[in-house]
């Protein structure tokens, strides 16, 4: 709680006086040519001097007297335009996904846990293979959105340089922390063994092999010495926003979502479903929102989409479908809720035809269908009450909120 009576003043300005003479020892006396540059005495700098030295961040040094942006100064990548002007808008569709983002604001307090509880502590409520399918699967998603979100802050912002699609960016990077906090929200709730849950992508090989699939992307893009603006690394930067947007996203979240929405189907831990739910939702739009990011890329640089290239991303689909189908294997041994693994080896193959179509790319799997119409009906249905009709899962707040 937030107690207002706190002394804050007090303590930020014995703070400052404390800190202010040990910064000043160590700027030897720059602190304003560190720190603060007049109109007159700035270095004026062209934007070509601009990103070279700072690796347009957006926290390059002002360029006084500069003209005012254009939309045709605005690129995804490799863009020597000033990244703090939002506007004119470029990518009119970032915008709208960032206004769509923050309509579908929910937080995990505000869904009833209370029947889960419930279920969860009687002896007699769940079957162990069920309790196995809960367990694992918020191991695996509450270290996967930490993956995101610390790929999404330490590397991919830095590289894309247009500030509408840095908004969405940044709100997807708050509901990727949302995401990880409805995960400790439901192991809270249930009891579960807290070290157990989140050290599983350390224990369980299941877990660890998606997460050390996704790691060396991040890893390549949060070094230092990494930039943008040769085909090599214009084609690194695109293979890794494909990794994790069309694969980590687009592909390893769905085994898990599958088995916890069909435990709400059946009224069993309608809390957890429900929050996996909101989860999924968000989850389809950051996806898509990547997409939209892969395109444009291509579009503006068509020379970095070489076959030789498309080929690898496909043989990286295709091993993923594999990777994921094996989790499918090893969280589900046996069948449950209707549910076996094979059926999931025939569903990830359906949906990694649907991404590949989505990034240009031909379809891998002939003849597959989807075993699980449901899921899309869980999507794309514009209201939708949950499993026992207590809300309405299109979580728009405010005046967004539409009840027609």
């Amino acid at each position: 709680m937030l107690n207002w009576d706190d002394p804050l003043a007090d303590i930020t300005n014995k703070a400052s006086e404390n800190a202010a003479p040990n910064l000043a020892a160590e700027l030897d006396g720059d602190i304003e040519e560190t720190i603060v540059y007049s109109a007159e005495s700035l270095p004026m700098m062209s934007p070509t001097e601009i990103v070279e030295d700072t690796g347009a961040t957006g926290l390059e040094r002002i360029e006084m007297g500069a003209a005012r942006i254009e939309v045709d100064d605005k690129k995804i990548i490799n863009c020597r335009a000033d990244l703090n002007q939002l506007v004119p808008f470029k990518y009119q569709w970032a915008w709208q996904k960032y206004l769509d983002g923050c309509a579908n604001h929910w937080m995990p307090q505000e869904v009833n846990m209370t029947a889960d509880i419930a279920l969860w502590k009687d002896p007699n409520g769940l079957t162990e293979d069920e309790r196995t399918v809960v367990k694992r699967n918020l191991g695996f998603f509450s270290t996967a959105d930490s993956l995101v979100a610390n790929n999404l802050v330490l590397a991919v912002y830095k590289h894309i340089t247009n500030p509408e699609c840095r908004q969405y960016l940044l709100r997807q990077a708050f509901e990727e922390a949302l995401h990880t906090h409805a995960y400790q929200y439901c192991v809270e709730s249930l009891g579960l063994d807290e070290g157990e849950i989140f050290n599983m992508y350390r224990e369980l090989p299941a877990v660890a092999r998606k997460a050390e699939w996704a790691l060396p992307f991040t890893q390549h893009l949060s070094d230092p010495n990494f930039h943008t603006g040769t085909p090599e690394n214009d084609q690194k930067l695109l293979r890794e926003l494909i990794a994790f947007y069309v694969i980590f996203e687009g592909i390893f979240f769905y085994v898990g979502f599958v088995q916890i929405l069909s435990m709400g189907r059946r009224n069993k831990l309608t809390g957890v479903a429900e929050q996996f739910q909101y989860i999924m939702r968000d989850e389809s739009m950051h996806m898509n929102f990547g997409i939209d990011v892969i395109n444009q890329i291509k579009l503006e640089n068509p020379h970095l989409w070489t076959e030789t290239f498309k080929q690898e991303m496909v043989q990286m689909i295709r091993d993923a479908v594999d990777l994921e189908t094996q989790y499918a294997f090893d969280t589900m041994p046996n069948g449950i809720l209707g549910l076996n693994a094979p059926m999931f080896e025939e569903y990830l193959q359906f949906i990694a035809n649907r991404r590949c179509a989505q990034i240009g790319l031909p379809e891998q799997y002939a003849g597959v269908n989807n075993p699980f119409p449901w899921m899309s009906e869980v999507l794309d249905l514009k209201k939708e009450k949950n499993f026992f009709e207590t809300r309405v899962t299109e979580y728009q707040t405010g005046g967004a909120l539409s009840w027609d």
